[in-house]
C-alpha cells in the first residue's frame, strides 16, 4: 500500500457541495496486464485502450466478457425480450442496465462507524481504476464501480456480485457469525447517455468497514483501488476530467444530491428533477433567487403591513367616498384593490392616477419613524450566498416601499433590481404573468426550476409551483388566520429568513469571504 499526498482545493466540480479539508490519498495496485507481441495482454484480451483498438476487438469478439447476454432497454427502462450479447450492446450503442456503487470506507483503525454522511469533507470512499483491457473506459478512474446488469438479473443481484467479484467485499452475510460489517442499500434509478453509451443506472451505497489489505482485486477488470476524500475527488476530476469515466462522475453528482436532500429534509415535488427516485435526474443549476420583500426579508409581526392595509382603506373611503370595508372586498375579489378599482371603474385608467394611487398607499415613514431597523445578521446571511447567483426582489408593492424596506434593513446594496407591480403591469403577484414578467426581467430564458423564490403567501409558492419555480415558505403562521400555515408545494418551510442556509446550504460556500 503506497501513500502520496492530496492536493489543496483550488475549483470545484459540483457547484452545490463545496469541502475544505484535504486528506490523504490511499492506492492499491494489481499486478500489470503487459502487452505481447500480439497486441494482447496476459490475460489474453486485447488492449482496449485505443479507439481503433477496441472497436476491432468488439467486432472480432476478443473483448472482456464480449458473449455475455446482457439486460438491454428501451429508453424507459424496459427490458427487451432476450437481452443482446455484451459485445453487440457496445458497437450498437444500445440502451441496457448498469449498476454504479458508492463504496464508502470506514477505516476500522480509525474508529469510524457512521450510518450516513454528516461530515462530507471527512468522507473517503473508494476509487477503482478500471484495467487497460474493459470495453468501455479503459483504464479511466471509476469513482462508482459496478457492471453491466445481466439478462435476467436484478440490480441488486448484480451490485452485490461485482463487488464481491472485483474487490472481495461481501455484503450478503451480514448476520449471524458470519457478520461481515459491511452494507449495501438501493438508492435510485437514473438514466444517462452520451456519444458512448447510454445506461439506466441502479444507484448503490456500499459502507465497507474492511481494511484495505482485505481487498483483493480481480486483474481482469480492475488495476488500482484509491481511497479517497469526496474533497479531493471533486479536486481530481476538476484538474483532469478526461482521467474519470464521465457516467461516473455524473453518479456521484446525482449521490451527493441525494445526500444532501436527506441531510436537509427535502420535500420531493411531483414533476420536479430529484422527485422521482425511478428516474432520477439533477437540478437544474440556480440562475436567479427571488426574494418577497414585506413580511419575508423582514418580520415585525404584520405592523408594516397593517399600516399599509390601513392607508388603502383610508385612500378608498376619503378619496372615492367608498364605503368602510370595500377595499377589502375588491382585494378578494380581484386579487388587489388597485385591480378592483380598475374594473369597477373607480379609479381613472392613466398612469398618473395609478401612479398617484400607489405613492398615496405606500408612503410609510419606514426610516424616518424606525419601523424596520437594520438587519446585520441578514446581510451577513445574504451576502454568504453564492455571488454567481443573482439576488432580485419580487414583491407586490412597489419599487419605492420596497427601496425604503431595504435601505431601513441594511441591504438595499445587494439586489440586482427590484421587480414591483408596475413592472408585472398590475397583474396580481399570484399570477401566471408576474412570474413570466420577473423571468423576463431576470433574464431567465430557460428551465423555470432554476428560479428559487421565497415568499409568505401560500397562493404565491402555489402559483410559483404552476409555473415552475423552486419555493421555500417563509413564516409558519398565517396573518389572517394566526393559525399555522404549510404548503405541499414549497420544498421547504421555515420561521424566518435567516434559516435559508439550514435547508438550502448548497448555496453558502463554506470557505471564503466574499466581500463582506
Amino acid at each position: 500500500m503506497t501513500v502520496s499526498n492530496g492536493t489543496s482545493p483550488q475549483a470545484f466540480l459540483f457547484d452545490f457541495l463545496l469541502f475544505c479539508v484535504t486528506v490523504s490519498t490511499y492506492s492499491l495496485t494489481a499486478a500489470k496486464n503487459n502487452l505481447s507481441d500480439t497486441g494482447k495482454t496476459s490475460l489474453g484480451f486485447a488492449d482496449t485502450t485505443n479507439a481503433t483498438t477496441l472497436k476491432t476487438a468488439l467486432l472480432d469478439g476478443s473483448t472482456l466478457n464480449a458473449t455475455e447476454n446482457v439486460c438491454t432497454v428501451n429508453e424507459f427502462n424496459v427490458p427487451s425480450m432476450s437481452g443482446h450479447a455484451r459485445s453487440e450492446m457496445r458497437l450498437e450503442k444500445l440502451w441496457h442496465r448498469a449498476t454504479y456503487i458508492v463504496i464508502r470506507h470506514e477505516d476500522p483503525d480509525e474508529n469510524e462507524d457512521r450510518d450516513s454522511i454528516t461530515d462530507t469533507s471527512n468522507t473517503h470512499i473508494l476509487v477503482q481504476r478500471r484495467s487497460n483491457i474493459k470495453d468501455y473506459c479503459p483504464g479511466k478512474l471509476d469513482p462508482t464501480p459496478g457492471g453491466v446488469v445481466g439478462f435476467g438479473e436484478s440490480y441488486e443481484l448484480n451490485a452485490q456480485r461485482e463487488i464481491a467479484e472485483e474487490m472481495d467485499i461481501d455484503v450478503t452475510t451480514n448476520h449471524g457469525e458470519h457478520n461481515t460489517g459491511n452494507s449495501i442499500r438501493h438508492l435510485f434509478t437514473f438514466p444517462y447517455q452520451d456519444d458512448k453509451v447510454k445506461c439506466w443506472g441502479g444507484m448503490f451505497e456500499v459502507v465497507y468497514r474492511g481494511k484495505l489489505s482485505d481487498i483483493k482485486m480481480q486483474p481482469e477488470e480492475v488495476s488500482d483501488i484509491l481511497r479517497i476524500s469526496l474533497d479531493d475527488l471533486k479536486t481530481m476530476a476538476d484538474k483532469n476530467p478526461q482521467d474519470w469515466m464521465p457516467d461516473g462522475l455524473h453518479a456521484i453528482q446525482l449521490y451527493l444530491q441525494y445526500i444532501r436532500d436527506i441531510q436537509v429534509n427535502r420535500r420531493l415535488i411531483k414533476g420536479y428533477h430529484g422527485s422521482d427516485l425511478a428516474h432520477y435526474t439533477l437540478r437544474p443549476k440556480p440562475k436567479v433567487i427571488f426574494f418577497d420583500c414585506d413580511d419575508c426579508l423582514y418580520f415585525d409581526g404584520w405592523k408594516v403591513a397593517d399600516r399599509l392595509t390601513a392607508k388603502i382603506e383610508e385612500w378608498c373611503t376619503t378619496k372615492k367616498n367608498l364605503p368602510k370595508g370595500k377595499a377589502y372586498e375588491l382585494y378578494k375579489k380581484h386579487g388587489t384593490a388597485l385591480r378592483g378599482l380598475l374594473a369597477e371603474d373607480c379609479i381613472d385608467e392613466s398612469d398618473e392616477a395609478i401612479d398617484g394611487y400607489l405613492k398615496d398607499v405606500h408612503d410609510l415613514p419606514i426610516i424616518s419613524e424606525q419601523l424596520l431597523k437594520k438587519d446585520e445578521a441578514l446581510r451577513e446571511m445574504l451576502l454568504r450566498i453564492d455571488p454567481s447567483i443573482p439576488k432580485y426582489v419580487f414583491t407586490a408593492s412597489v419599487k419605492d416601499h420596497a427601496q425604503r424596506c431595504l435601505k431601513a434593513l441594511g441591504i438595499d446594496d445587494l439586489f440586482v433590481d427590484i421587480i414591483d407591480v408596475k413592472s408585472c403591469n398590475l397583474a396580481t403577484k399570484h399570477s401566471k404573468e408576474s412570474f413570466q414578467a420577473a423571468m423576463q426581467i431576470a433574464g431567465v430564458d430557460g428551465d423555470p426550476e432554476s428560479c428559487i423564490f421565497l415568499d409568505d403567501s401560500l397562493k404565491n409558492i402555489a402559483a410559483a409551483r404552476d409555473i415552475g419555480w423552486r419555493s421555500i415558505l417563509v413564516g409558519c403562521v398565517g396573518r389572517d388566520s394566526g393559525k399555522t400555515i404549510s404548503s405541499e408545494h414549497a420544498e421547504h418551510e421555515i420561521d424566518r429568513i435567516h434559516k435559508m442556509p439550514h435547508v438550502l446550504p448548497e448555496f453558502f460556500p463554506t470557505c471564503g469571504d466574499h466581500g463582506k
